[in-house]
């Protein structure tokens, strides 16, 4: 879980960029990078309600408005998405992200990651690299999704890597990218290309901070003034007191 600052949404989403700009620049500057939005998680924290199915002040889903954030700046966009949660899976295909359905029950958060990775890799064979997006982080900016898109395509662009093994981890010139607001470390995160077969030798639902914690020196951090980047949202007290905040 995030460790969430003093936030109102009114504040930090801003007044949203023209799609037609944020589309634009993300075709001519990233190329071949996919955004990827998880989305099968359980809410175990939030009880028996799936808390991406909730709404905000303005009566968005909370996984729609995260969804919308990620499609506009990376439009090659995907989510995974269980099996049994149809009314999320017609309310993100109705943003315009294509579907990756989990049929397993007991799916982690690297089970559900794995997943997406591979069919990014099946249906995009010139990946540059995938920008890995929470659904329950409804308030990061989409320029925020376009900066990290853009340094993960200019550095894979740069290096031309071949996919690391092992030993060479350390060394490689390959690149994960992530937002850094106020000295936290927040999301999205972009992997290149290289570092997919890693990303699929992942367990349990720590996800991709492994990678991050395990090979700091291929971590380009990138500050930005994007609070939403470091909210997610867990607890039934924490939408209301998002909530709260966009009403006062």
């Amino acid at each position: 879980m995030q460790r969430n600052p003093p936030f109102s949404p009114r504040v930090s989403t801003g007044a949203p960029r023209p799609e037609s700009v944020c589309r634009a620049q993300s075709v001519e500057a990233q190329g071949a990078v996919i955004g990827l939005l998880l989305a099968a998680g359980f809410s175990r924290r939030f009880g028996v309600a799936n808390k991406l199915c909730q709404p905000l002040a303005d009566g968005t889903w909370i996984a729609v408005r995260a969804a919308r954030a990620l499609v506009q700046a990376l439009p090659q966009s995907m989510a995974v998405v269980r099996a049994q949660d149809t009314a999320l899976q017609a309310a993100l295909a109705a943003e315009g992200l294509q579907l990756v359905i989990c049929d397993d029950m007991h799916v982690t958060q690297s089970d559900s990651l794995k997943q997406g990775v591979a069919h990014a890799q099946a249906n995009y064979p010139s990946l540059q690299g995938v920008v890995i997006a929470l659904a329950d982080m409804p308030f990061i900016q989409p320029a925020t999704i376009v900066r990290v898109a853009q340094a993960l395509s200019e550095a894979a662009t740069a290096s031309q890597p071949s996919q690391p093994n092992a030993a060479a981890m350390h060394t490689a010139p390959v690149t994960m990218v992530q937002p850094v607001y106020q000295g936290q470390p927040g999301h999205p995160v972009g992997f290149a290309a290289a570092w997919l077969p890693a990303l699929h030798t992942l367990q349990g639902d720590q996800g991709a901070r492994a990678l991050l914690r395990n090979h700091p020196a291929q971590v380009l951090r990138i500050t930005c003034e994007d609070a939403g980047c470091v909210v997610d949202i867990d607890t039934p007290e924490a939408l209301a007191a998002l909530r709260h905040s966009a009403s006062e």
